[in-house]
């Protein structure tokens, strides 16, 4: 006769809770409080130097190829002052990714290229954008400033439509993913293992601000440093860059819009949905999985 096994105790049962006790829900981690890749704060400058150094060779040789073909030095064609700005938008991730290889292996999450609860986002960028644009509106009152935005018009959208399209697209799609993919995703990150978020971002709101020196008027450049700051802070709030993108597409539509006299108030709508449209679906193939939520 085979002996009897013991059988196994069977596990103790949860105690109930009392009428009306609800039982508590852990918090949910945040996106923002995944630990942060390795970078270090040093690179963040480097990568920015290293970009406008890429930019610089780059126009040079663009700009003589084009005097070789019969250009004009000191009114170059619309398609060398848009594929210069091309190869410098195109130096910013370039150096973004060489730099962040340097200490961690690449990961699009690490950059925040990955998906995020939609309502959220949409509320810390309506929040970004109304601050932005009621301070930018206070700040221009303050110093008077009547001119608008000429870079559209300085990289030739009076001269064809071609040229009209190209720079549309440049200055509203390409541009809002390759300054955010640096400053939001690298320049940003690697700075907040140093000081944190807060310092972090005003830093990089000023340098963001600081690198238009050249191509937006003076009294732009507090609203850019401006702007710069709170999409750090939504970078951050909402753990991903595509808010960012977004609100960077949103911002250059507008601008465009009203830098061209013969638009209408639906055209630059138009312009406004079709670029955060662009953006999202270009930056689509690059997105990492969600694993955590907010």
């Amino acid at each position: 006769m085979r002996p009897s096994s013991p059988s196994t105790p069977p596990l103790p049962e949860l105690p109930e809770l009392p009428d009306g006790v609800t039982p508590r829900r852990l918090p949910q981690p945040r996106m923002e409080d995944e630990p942060l890749p390795h970078w270090q704060p040093w690179t963040a400058p480097v990568a920015l130097i290293s970009a406008f150094a890429i930019a610089i060779v780059g126009g040079l040789l663009i700009g003589a190829i084009s005097t070789a073909f019969g250009a004009s030095i000191d009114h170059p064609p619309p398609a060398v002052n848009v594929l210069s700005t091309v190869v410098q938008d195109g130096a910013f991730i370039a150096c973004a990714l060489i730099f962040a290889r340097m200490t961690d292996p690449l990961r699009p999450g690490f950059f925040g290229l990955r998906r995020t609860p939609l309502w959220p986002a949409v509320g810390w960028v309506a929040l970004a954008a109304v601050g932005f644009y009621l301070l930018s509106g206070v700040w221009a009152q303050l110093v008077d400033i009547k001119q608008t935005d000429q870079l559209p018009s300085d990289l030739g959208t009076k001269d064809s439509v071609v040229a009209l399209i190209a720079v549309c697209v440049l200055v509203t799609v390409i541009a809002p993913i390759a300054e955010e993919f640096l400053f939001r995703g690298f320049f940003f990150t690697a700075l907040r293992r140093w000081r944190g978020p807060w310092p972090a971002a005003l830093i990089t709101g000023l340098v963001f601000g600081a690198i238009h020196a050249g191509s937006a008027p003076a009294a732009f450049l507090v609203p850019l440093a401006l702007l710069g700051f709170l999409l750090c802070i939504v970078r951050w709030r909402t753990g991903s860059l595509l808010p960012c993108v977004a609100l960077h597409a949103l911002n250059n539509a507008i601008a465009f819009g009203a830098n061209e006299a013969n638009w209408n108030v639906w055209q630059t709508i138009l312009l406004m949905i079709g670029s955060i449209c662009a953006v999202l679906l270009v930056l689509r193939p690059f997105l990492e999985p969600q694993t955590r939520s907010i």
